[in-house]
Formats: structure tokens, sequence, C-alpha cells
């Protein structure tokens, strides 16, 4: 496997179905063996990203002073602006080579959540960024629960299990500026090899290259989607929910070649997370006497504080 397989939402949407079971078998099989797929036919339409990549452009082009009185003290960057070099990955001292911004989740007022989420902040010189950025937020939110409901009946659990959980999640759309590299990094890398924290995460932005995945065999590829498609992986805490059955496949950001180093590179994917009071207990379908309990029992809110701590963004 030289690049990552293709599906087509449209199958699993078209009331086919012969169409939807291929879908599911398709993706299902791809989150077993390499854990990242790219999928066309979502519901981002393509003036809308066309805007966001304006007004995300024009959030990182203002000055660095500017863009600073947004970085929120107290709230781990879960909203706001982070500045250059703050994460890295876990396990590694270097800042990622990168600066980036967080949309949040603005929950229904049935939500009956557990916890309030914090206000997303507004940017008054760019007047359509905060409606543009949470337009796309909605839009990759519903592909998202799509996707999720195919891997529920992959799995053998109901087709709508995720939806209670995904719907008003601690989702994080995350549009990311890696500037242009002006002198030898030291160790440092656009974004260092990791896994994602959350149950699956919807790439925009992965064409203009530079993501590469990790093989079961050890050897990094290039994920390559065609422009239109998103770039869909598997988080850890997936991957702990299903009992290793989904994997969470280590990605990386790797510099461009030395005559590129002056190209900016822009991606945003988004990070879609459960409630805080989801339990991550290991599924009773995934295992049995090859596939033991992996994990102990835990919440994703206690899980994402860990990973919050571990990458850098909340002090201990």
């Amino acid at each position: 496997m030289d690049n990552i397989p293709s599906v087509d939402l449209a199958d699993f949407i078209s009331g086919d179905p012969d169409r939807k079971k291929k879908f599911v078998n398709e993706i299902g099989r791809a989150y077993e063996e390499i854990g990242f797929v790219s999928l066309k036919n979502h519901f981002l339409s393509d003036d809308l990203v066309e805007n966001l990549y304006k007004e995300v452009k024009s959030f990182f082009a203002l000055p660095v002073k500017t863009k600073e009185q947004y970085e929120i003290e107290g709230l781990g960057g879960q909203r706001g602006y982070v500045s250059f070099g703050k994460e890295h990955a876990k396990g590694k001292k270097e800042g990622d080579l990168k600066e980036f911004w967080h949309f949040g989740q603005e929950a229904s007022e049935d939500a009956n959540l557990p916890e309030a989420y914090p206000d997303n902040v507004v940017v008054s010189e760019l007047p359509n960024f905060n409606a543009t950025g949470m337009e796309a937020y909605r839009m990759l939110e519903k592909t998202g629960i799509y996707v999720l409901r195919a891997l529920a009946i992959y799995i053998g659990l109901d087709e709508h299990y995720f939806d209670h959980w995904a719907t008003n999640g601690n989702s994080i759309l995350r549009p990311i500026h890696y500037p242009p590299i002006t002198e030898e990094p030291k160790g440092a890398v656009r974004a260092g090899a990791h896994g994602d924290i959350n149950l699956i995460t919807l790439l925009m932005g992965a064409s203009t290259g530079g993501l590469q995945v990790l093989r079961k065999d050890g050897e990094w590829i290039d994920a390559i989607p065609e422009e239109d498609e998103l770039v869909i992986n598997v988080g850890d805490m997936l991957e702990r929910h299903t009992n290793n059955k989904l994997r969470s496949t280590i990605h990386r950001v790797v510099n461009p070649p030395r005559d590129q180093w002056g190209t900016a590179r822009y991606s945003i994917p988004f990070f879609m997370h459960p409630r805080s009071d989801m339990k991550l207990d290991c599924l009773d379908e995934c295992i049995d006497e090859q596939h033991p309990k992996a994990y102990d029992d835990i919440t994703a809110g206690e899980f994402l504080h860990q990973r919050l701590v571990e990458i850098g963004l909340i002090k201990k």
C-alpha cells in the first residue's frame, strides 16, 4: 500500500443497501489496516472551502502583536490563538514549526452537558472569520457523524451509537499555518510524529503535501488525497474504545525540500471529540480470547486532560 485508500461517502448515503455495505466494509478494513482514508463527497462546498482559506490566511497575515491578543491564558489552548512553536509531539521537547487557531463547539440549548465549553474568541479585525469558521465546523461535524455511523455498523453496534456522544461533543476545528522556514531547523519539524487524541480527525489541506503515515511495516508513506477529498483518520480515543480493532496510526508533517522552504503551508484539521462524559471502556464487541481487554476504563474528559498535559498545552 503506497497511498491511503479512497472511499466515497455517497455510497453510504445513497439509499442502496449494497453501496452502503460496500462503504462500511471499505472504511472498516482501511481503519483496521492503516487507520487512514481519503473521503470524497463530504458536506463542504467548494465555496465554503475557498472562503475559509481566505479568512484563515488573512488572520495569520495579521501582525504578531495583534494575533497574540487572541491567545487566552488558562484555557490550555482550547480556544483562540496558539503561537508559533508552543505545541510539541508527545515525548518531544522541540516545538512544532506552526501556529494555529481553535474554533470550538457551540452547544445547543438542550445539550445537557456535564460542563460548560469555553466561548469562542471573536476576531474583531475580520468580520467574516468566525462565521465562516463555524459554518465549516458544522459541515465537518456532519460528515464525521456519518463516518462514525458506518464504523458503528462495522463494529457490530447500532448505527446511531455515536450520535449522542459526537453531537455537542468537545470537537475542535484547528486552522494551522506552517510559515516559511528561514533557517536550518534544530531537530524540529512542522508536526512531529504523533497519534491524534480524539475519535476521528477530518483534515482539509493534506493535498498540499507533507503529511506522512507510518505503515505497519515501519515505512513512512505520503498521504496524498485528491484535491476535493478529506483525509480522515482514527484517533487514540476510538482505538482505545475498540480495543485496538481500529488503528490510531502515527503520522507527521515533514519539512519540505530546501528549495521549497520559502513556501508556507496551511491545513485545517477537525478533531472530532465526544462529550467529556463518554466512557471509553473497551467495547464488548471488540474483546475475545485473541484480543483481551487492553486498557483501563476512563472517560473522554479524563483522557483528553492527560494528553493535553503530555503535549504541553496544559502545564502540570
